[in-house]
């Protein structure tokens, strides 16, 4: 398994990631009707990789994205420099009153048989208003940057941020940069600036460009219009519908070298089954499904993106990769927040399997 990518030596940056900075406000288990008192998390689809590459596993990243000159933008710029995540941000003032703004996303972490609410605020969202020649990619990326990460949530933000994504993965393959995107299809994100359709001409020019896809068989189906069997009749622990549309995506997007997808069903809102699939250059692998105690859910899959880029990126096996995705991945979603609070050796032991004893 070899995915062509650049030499540590050469590079300034492990990862870039382009998307959202929003703002999470989340009362833990109690729901916001009854809330009285809130934590607030920075977080970002997009964000959340390049943090945990740094933060967890000790790689060089940085975060293209926009920032706003009031409080809440100061506190968010700190949360990112505390992560260790370089800033690459055009800037926007504030007006006092409306905006532009850091997008509010609203989530509590829900308890057994209620599942989590999520809902937004991204009236006026500063992000959303990035377009196509906003930054010197050439320049950005002949700094050397050995991976470049984006999404389709961000893809979905505006008309103007999908031009954004394709004009930098375009410029990341000028420069040799393994590429990699995360479907995320979302309908109702989607659904203000041309539903379905505008999704999947959107996701299939991006796609053109990627290296390493990630996705479940709903995002395969929906995001680029693979054909498949009904997701809603498979178990959500089935590998047999993931691998079976792989050959189409190969035929239609011929430079896509990677396919992966956390696997969960869930029984309760802290109580899931987890595990992971990945397809690489015609080799497939399997990760164990392990019963996962879930404290927050929010950003699992993120956290399954940064561990198998890590896993790519340090050179380890197919099996390797995978393990370290969904171990990263489980213990993220066993700590508030939507960013990392995992270290590298919890992660390692998990991976390998061990159990949660109490250590001494």
């Amino acid at each position: 398994m070899s995915l062509n990518i650049k030499s540590k030596e050469s590079c300034q940056l492990d990862e870039l990631s382009l998307g959202s900075l929003v703002h999470r406000l989340d009362p833990g288990v109690i729901p916001f009707r009854k809330a009285r008192s809130l934590s607030i998390h920075v977080s970002g689809g997009e964000y959340n990789v390049a943090a945990g590459l740094s933060d967890c596993f000790g790689q060089r990243t940085g975060i293209v994205s926009a920032m706003v000159d009031y409080g809440i933008g100061e506190m968010v710029e700190t949360r990112v420099r505390e992560m260790g995540v370089k800033p690459f941000f055009k800037r926007f003032e504030h007006n006092g009153v409306n905006g532009p703004n850091i997008a509010t996303v609203y989530s509590d972490c829900g308890y057994g048989a209620r599942p989590p609410v999520v809902f937004y605020n991204r009236a006026n969202e500063a992000g959303a208003m990035l377009k196509a020649g906003d930054f010197d990619w050439d320049e950005i990326f002949s700094q050397g940057v050995r991976w470049f990460h984006s999404g389709g949530i961000y893809a979905a933000l505006s008309e103007t941020t999908s031009g954004l994504i394709i004009e930098a993965m375009q410029a990341a393959k000028r420069h040799g940069t393994i590429t990699s995107f995360d479907l995320n299809y979302r309908p109702k994100l989607w659904a203000p600036i041309g539903g379905l359709e505008a999704a999947q001409k959107t996701f299939r020019k991006i796609v053109e460009s990627v290296d390493v896809l990630l996705g479940n068989e709903e995002d395969l189906q929906l995001g680029l219009g693979i054909e498949g069997q009904d997701v809603e009749k498979s178990s959500k622990l089935d590998t047999a519908a993931f691998f079976g549309m792989i050959e189409q995506v190969k035929a239609e997007f011929p430079n896509v070298q990677a396919v992966a997808t956390t696997l969960r069903e869930v029984e309760t809102s802290n109580r899931h089954q987890w595990g992971a699939v990945l397809w690489c250059q015609g080799e497939q692998a399997v990760s164990p499904v392990r019963e996962l105690g879930v404290i927050d859910r929010i950003g699992g899959g993120d956290g399954f993106a940064t561990g198998l880029i890590y896993g790519f990126l340090d050179g380890r096996s197919l099996d390797d990769t995978l393990r370290l995705g969904g171990a990263h991945g489980a213990v993220l979603s066993t700590c508030p927040g939507d960013t990392t609070m995992a270290s590298l050796a919890e992660v390692e032991a998990f991976a390998a399997g061990t159990s949660a004893r109490v250590q001494r």
